[in-house]
């Protein structure tokens, strides 16, 4: 028989805690570099497939850092937390029992009645996921294809001569 009340898996949610601060310096540091002022000097810096993987970066610095939002709103709540949380949000129903999932980042209790409810994690932060997720991958799908498409147009440079001209010689 499994524990009907069930929180987030600690050792899980702690290597989250300890890995995702790091990763986001990181993002926030490599957009810095993109966007420094010198860079929008220098050619090909506002090509369409540059700005779109930039967008890209952006968004997924944003889905981490609410990610991590989310996983400390849950991080500092033991099994008395969350059996609080969701008693108060009960209404008076008894509180039958709890889960947390990681995807999406939520925990569902349960009453007796058969209803079910969401706790502790604030309700903008799945949907603000979802959407920044969409945003990442449709702007890093077409900012790959831009750059495709561009460098099929633009002939390679071999020692001076492209590939058509080397090609083109019997």
């Amino acid at each position: 028989m499994t524990d009907p009340y069930q929180v987030h898996d600690f050792t899980v949610l702690l290597t989250i805690l300890i890995a995702a601060p790091p990763a986001l310096i990181g993002l926030i540091a490599f957009l810095g570099a993109r966007l420094a002022p010198r860079r929008f000097r220098s050619p090909g810096s506002r090509a369409p497939a540059a700005v779109l993987l930039d967008v890209t970066a952006l968004c997924s610095a944003a889905v981490l850092a609410l990610y991590l939002w989310g996983c400390l709103h849950v991080a500092f709540l033991g099994r008395q937390g969350v059996g609080n949380a969701c008693a108060r949000e009960a209404d008076g129903a008894r509180v039958a029992a709890f889960h947390g999932d990681f995807v999406p980042l939520r925990i569902v209790c349960r009453t007796d009645a058969g209803d079910s409810f969401t706790v502790v994690v604030p309700g903008y932060l799945n949907p603000s996921l979802a959407a920044l997720l969409l945003l990442a991958l449709a702007c890093g799908a077409a900012g790959l294809l831009l750059r495709r498409k561009q460098l099929a147009r633009s002939p390679a440079r071999e020692g001076g001569r492209s590939r058509d001209q080397d090609r083109r010689r019997p």
